[in-house]
């Protein structure tokens, strides 16, 4: 049995750790509620772009060639692995991990090459056959355009001169605060938007100028790069969201663990008390005899 003395030093170090977390834990609400809102701020503007695309089409008189629609056989595919650069997120790496393993081992008829967002995903596939071609970390846990504009640069690069013929995202969708969508998503090629009616269901014809194929020109770009920055705050805010319950749990864990070491503690003080009265008065009555 432990003694009064280590059991006290343990009431410390798990009170001690219980601050650590409950700090943790208001960090990682902080820092959810800036990235739910960046997430509510890209999720209207990647449906616009989707939406524009698609009026382009309708206007467009022929076939729009661009080479982010190119459809080629697939020889070798690209995987995006969206993790997180560092841990104490509850099972939020894992999950990532664990579908992207799966992913891998069904997608055998073609090479696979890998780019890994975040220093969790680096460090578990680094030990694998899969190559990575290329690795971004030291997010801290917030949107770096910058990063976001080299990723995509590096992929369409990489898409338009043929050294890949697919690429595909994996990232957690964020859903609410506590629910969260492991979500396999195409990159290139983009799917050829289809010609839609106007959201009130009426046809509406737009006027283009210069011509839709020459705005497809500029705008696919940008639509890139919205969807790279969408899956990229998707996943900072499940992140954050999945450190803030874990911590959460460390927290409430840790109280009723000091609770429980409490009342070891003061059962075992009060057997000592009794100890010590049973032996003073015992020797009392030695004396006495």
């Amino acid at each position: 049995m432990a003694t009064l003395r280590e059991v006290k030093k343990r009431i410390r170090t798990v009170v001690s750790t219980r601050r650590i977390t409950n700090a943790m834990e208001k960090v990682a609400a902080a820092k959810l509620r800036r990235a739910q809102q960046k997430v509510e701020e890209t999720r209207p503007y990647s449906h616009m772009m989707d939406q524009m695309l698609s009026h382009l089409a309708k206007a467009a008189t022929g076939e729009i060639m661009h080479p982010y629609f190119d459809e080629r056989p697939v020889k070798k595919r690209t995987l995006v692995v969206f993790a997180s650069d560092r841990g104490l997120c509850g099972s939020f790496n894992a999950n990532v991990i664990r579908r992207a393993s799966q992913w891998l081992k069904e997608t055998d008829g073609a090479v696979i090459e890998l780019v890994t967002v975040g220093k969790k995903a680096n460090d578990f596939f680094k030990r694998r056959k899969w190559p990575i071609v290329a690795n971004y970390t030291d997010w801290e846990g917030m949107l770096s355009m910058d990063k976001a504009r080299e990723i995509v640069t590096m992929l369409t690069e990489r898409f338009v001169s043929g050294e890949t013929d697919e690429i595909v995202l994996l990232f957690t969708r964020f859903l609410s605060t506590v629910r969260y969508r492991l979500v396999v998503e195409g990159f290139l090629p983009i799917a050829r938007p289809e010609a839609s009616e106007d959201e009130s269901g009426i046809n509406i014809d737009y006027i283009f100028e210069p011509s839709p194929e020459s705005i497809y020109t500029s705008l696919m770009p940008s639509y890139a790069t919205v969807k790279m920055v969408t899956a990229l705050v998707e996943n900072f805010a499940s992140e954050h969201g999945s450190r803030m319950m874990a911590m959460g749990n460390a927290t409430k864990n840790a109280g009723e663990m000091v609770e429980n070491l409490t009342l070891d503690y003061n059962k075992a003080r009060q057997a000592q008390i009794t100890k010590e009265l049973l032996e003073v008065v015992s020797g009392a009555e030695a004396l006495r005899g």
